[in-house]
């Protein structure tokens, strides 16, 4: 029995847009689109699946050759023509459409179908001899390019040459008899790079151009992509096969971009670009400045009204902010792709607020619009508007945001060169992507605001102006001109502004953004009101909070950073990190403890350390009154404390020779000699240190207990917690714990009153994470140290590998990001995971939570609400960040709150 033979292709009526994971992304919203009835052209898709088991095989998958053949013929019989016909002839268009939208994809390939013969059919269907011509140069550039790898400039070259030799600036001012000249020049060209004619057969046209794009998947500037955005590199690429219409018939023709609300700002109405008598990737590419959409209602009312009602329909289908692509054949509609659109951070806000007002989404729909990436942008500091600076010139805002740095002028420059850059060019293509990646911000003399700059920036969160037309850009000379006057060399720095459009000579001072100045209470309620980022954000600060499961807490370790943490929103301090209170001024005292020779001189230094603490923690329980304090006790590797070993001993060995000896540095040279580590991060620190030096422990405990009950008395409520640090079981735990508990009770003596605190530990190691079950016999807390967990369970430093071999990890695919960023769930993550379970079924209400910086990443703030710990804790800055996170994951668990583990209580 014959076996069901593998389905590849499908015309766009057979899907929707449900089927990204098969068909694409612009092949499921063509599909969408077709069966919505919008005038979209017939055409079919060939599916990821084809592309992964191209990439798999090294061919083509069998018997997909014969179905794109059927497609075609269905193609051919709809349209009532053949493709590459020397009579009336159909052309296709072939596009690459991942699940994701992905710029470092290959580029379309339009035309499809013309050659020598069909070219003249083209011009006698048209009664347009330029136009055919100027499609065929247009086949023969792309093709070039993006099929055969042929470098574009050598096209840009020629182009340049005919132009200049019939005195005409633009594309649109070359005849048919010029163009004719371009084609032969390009087919030189083709010939020159591959050795190999131009393909005259239309059909092998196609699937040259099919396997480009399955072969695009794994070029360099997608991977690239891929890795920045944490995309699967094992998905693959659809391909689209659209048949043609032209935007290039004359002024009654035109191809535009259109977006149903501003997706740089989020404000409602009409907002996109147009060029008359051009092809889509004219706007795309940049290299002719458009026209603002609202235009087309002069040049084109009727295909204007239709396009605003197409826009309507897809606006409230898809209840989001679309981004279409369209073409107008001799006044004729017709839709090429549709998608969701890519938006700024301040539009993100915006616009989920509108469409929740709308009635379109409800407040959980609206929680999903925005994210923790986001709101981080809209903190970024923005630039003074009362500076003195004055623009050298102003372009189109496209990506708004603050941008300063050494301006560059290619990809290759933005990469290798050390501090922030301004990528400038003419116009950017896909091959910019690492630049705009390396980035600052973009900037273009050329496109609008829906030219490849403009929208790759916007997805990326760049800061980025466009249509600066009035700057002479000379990429070879590595410079541009402003209208003034003013040269700017590769090197200097220059700044953008992606709001205003404003482009400076030079650094502008950059004050607090407005959204952090709201976080921290400084704004006045009509402050507030006017800006409606802000109100955006309020609100949807408000819906996190109200749905979140996850207590969001702060690394704070100065009263000031207590206070400003509780200012963002913090409900606790998850770390208090007591080593960084013996910094400074007060380093001398712990480099004294350290050396003291006789338990009386430890006790003397610690008398003198127990005020310094105390004063330190009175401050603390002040800011957070009413709200728990975890309170690691000291952790630091002892060589922070201790000068360096090489640099002491020149020191002494100097001093000998000179005949100087100071017996101090002696007497510190033996001690460091004696207490020099190899690995230190792995030595004598944490509790080791608690359980090797005498009186260290009871010193802070007492300085704890002590700046409790000295609130307690001022009418405060202080709530601390103790956290043992560095455990690895339940042993140490409960040496450490005895002698809290022995100072604590003490403490309450002397006081006269109970003195309550948690005891808990931290969990950063894995033998810790593997006998939790134990260590919750007698711990009342966990709190992960995601940092030090993650540097034991990957067995490296942190501070080595990141600046050595994680560039390397990158580009192999061993990591998608820095483990020391974004959780690694299934390793750590897994340790995570055993400690809670194990923890919990021992202690069913011990409190669980993290105090790494994961405890402010989005996506590992997802991953603590799923395995149920009770709070996150970051730094002050991303405490607003791990907030909306945390309101995000409750809404966007698949299992209902119940199904979850359970919130210990506080």
């Amino acid at each position: 029995m014959n076996e069901t033979r593998q389905r590849y292709v499908y015309g766009f009526a057979e899907g929707d847009m449900d089927h990204k994971d098969l068909l694409g992304g612009k092949g499921a919203n063509l599909a969408e689109m077709t069966n919505l009835g919008l005038p979209v052209p017939p055409g079919f898709t060939i599916s990821t699946e084809a592309c992964r088991r191209f990439l798999t095989d090294g061919k083509e998958p069998p018997g997909l050759a014969e179905e794109i053949g059927e497609h075609l013929k269905r193609l051919e019989s709809a349209r009532g023509m053949r493709l590459g016909a020397a009579d009336n002839p159909m052309l296709v268009s072939v596009r690459s459409g991942a699940k994701y939208s992905m710029p470092g994809m290959m580029e379309t390939v339009l035309d499809i179908g013309l050659n020598d013969a069909s070219v003249d059919g083209l011009a006698a269907a048209a009664g347009d001899e330029r136009f055919a011509w100027d499609s065929y140069r247009r086949l023969v550039q792309m093709f070039g390019a993006t099929v055969l790898g042929i470098d574009p400039g050598e096209f840009a070259t020629a182009l340049d040459e005919v132009k200049r030799s019939r005195g005409v600036a633009g594309d649109d001012g070359l005849d048919a008899a010029a163009l004719r000249e371009v084609v032969a020049a390009y087919k030189r060209i083709v010939r020159e790079a591959t050795g190999r004619d131009f393909p005259q057969d239309p059909r092998e046209q196609l699937d040259m151009a099919v396997r480009a794009v399955f072969s695009s998947w794994n070029i360099e500037r997608a991977r690239v992509y891929r890795a920045r955005e944490h995309i699967p590199h094992d998905l693959g690429t659809a391909v689209n096969v659209m048949s043609m219409v032209f935007g290039n018939l004359g002024p009654d023709s035109g191809t535009g971009v259109a977006f149903t609300r501003d997706p740089a700002t989020g404000a409602p109405g009409v907002y996109g670009d147009y060029l008359a008598n051009a092809q889509g990737e004219d706007v795309v590419a940049g290299t002719r400045t458009p026209v603002p959409l609202q235009e087309l209602e002069r040049i084109d009312p009727a295909s204007f009204e239709e396009l605003l009602g197409v826009m309507s329909v897809l606006e409230g289908h898809y209840r989001d902010l679309c981004d279409v692509e369209f073409t107008i054949e001799r006044g004729k509609l017709w839709m090429l792709q549709t998608r969701v659109g890519k938006r700024t951070a301040a539009a993100a806000f915006r616009l989920a607020v509108q469409f929740l007002d709308d009635g379109l989404i409800d407040v959980k729909t609206a929680l999903g619009r925005v994210t923790g990436e986001q709101l981080v942008q809209l903190m970024f500091p923005q630039f003074d508007p009362h500076s003195d600076g004055e623009p050298i010139a102003n372009g189109v805002p496209a990506s708004p945001g603050a941008a300063v740095g050494a301006a560059v002028f290619d990809s290759a420059a933005a990469t290798r060169h050390e501090g922030p850059v301004i990528l400038v060019r003419r116009e950017t293509s896909p091959d910019d992507l690492p630049g705009i990646i390396a980035a600052e911000g973009v900037l273009t003399s050329r496109g609008g605001k829906t030219s490849h700059a403009a929208v790759v920036a916007r997805g990326m969160g760049k800061t980025c102006v466009v249509g600066t037309d009035t700057l002479e850009v000379d990429a070879e000379e590595r410079r541009f001109t402003a209208p003034d006057g003013t040269v700017v060399r590769e090197g200097d720095l220059i700044s953008i502004d992606g709001t205003t459009g404003a482009v400076y000579a030079g650094a502008i001072e950059v004050v607090p953004s407005a959204v952090v100045e709201y976080f921290e209470g400084r704004l006045d309620a009509d402050e507030r009101h006017l800006d409606p980022v802000l109100q955006a954000v309020a609100r949807m600060m408000v819906y996190a909070d109200e749905h979140r499961r996850l207590g969001v807490h702060a690394n704070a370790d100065t009263p000031a950073d207590a206070a400003r943490a509780r200012q963002f929103g913090a409900e606790g301090i998850g770390l208090c990190r007591t080593e960084h209170m013996f910094l400074g001024e007060r380093r001398h005292h712990v480099e004294e403890l350290i050396l003291a020779e006789s338990a009386a001189e430890q006790d003397k230094v610690l008398a003198e350390l127990l005020p310094m603490q105390l004063g330190d923690f009175v401050g603390i329980f002040a800011a957070m009154d009413g709200l728990p304090v975890t309170i690691r006790l000291i952790d630091p590797p002892l060589h922070e404390f201790l000068p360096d070993f090489t640099d002491l001993s020149v020191k002494v060995a100097l001093a000998e020779e000179r005949g100087a000896v100071d017996g101090g540095d002696v007497r510190l040279l033996q001690a460091v000699r004696r207490l020099h580590e190899q690995n230190p991060m792995l030595g004598l620190r944490g509790v080791r240190l608690g359980l090797v030096v005498p009186g260290l422990v009871a010193m802070q405990v007492r300085a704890i207990a002590e700046a409790a009950a000295a609130r307690i008395r001022a009418g405060g409520d202080p709530r601390p917690e103790i956290m043992v640090p560095l455990i690895g079981g339940p042993e140490e735990f409960e040496l450490m714990r005895e002698e809290i508990q022995r100072v604590l009770d003490d403490v309450a003596e002397t006081a006269g009153f109970a003195i309550s605190a948690k005891i808990g530990t931290m969990i950063e190691l894995p033998r810790a994470a593997l006998t939790a079950g134990r260590i919750a016999e007698r711990a009342e807390f966990f709190s992960f140290g995601t940092n030090d967990l993650t540097q034991t369970t990957w067995g490296f430093s942190r501070d080595d590998v990141e600046g050595s071999f994680f560039p390397v990890y990158f580009e192999k695919g061993i990591f998608a990001a820095s483990p020391f960023e974004s959780l690694d769930e299934v390793g750590v993550g897994r340790l995570v995971s055993i400690a809670v379970d194990e923890g919990r079924a021992v202690r069913p209400d011990l409190a669980i939570g993290v105090c790494g910086e994961h405890g402010g990443d989005p996506s590992s703030v997802r991953f603590f609400d799923r395995v149920g710990l009770d709070y996150v804790s970051c730094s002050p800055f991303r405490v607003p960040v791990a907030r909306l996170e945390a309101g995000r994951a409750a809404v966007a668990a698949k299992a209902g709150p119940d199904a979850r583990p359970r919130a210990a209580k506080r």
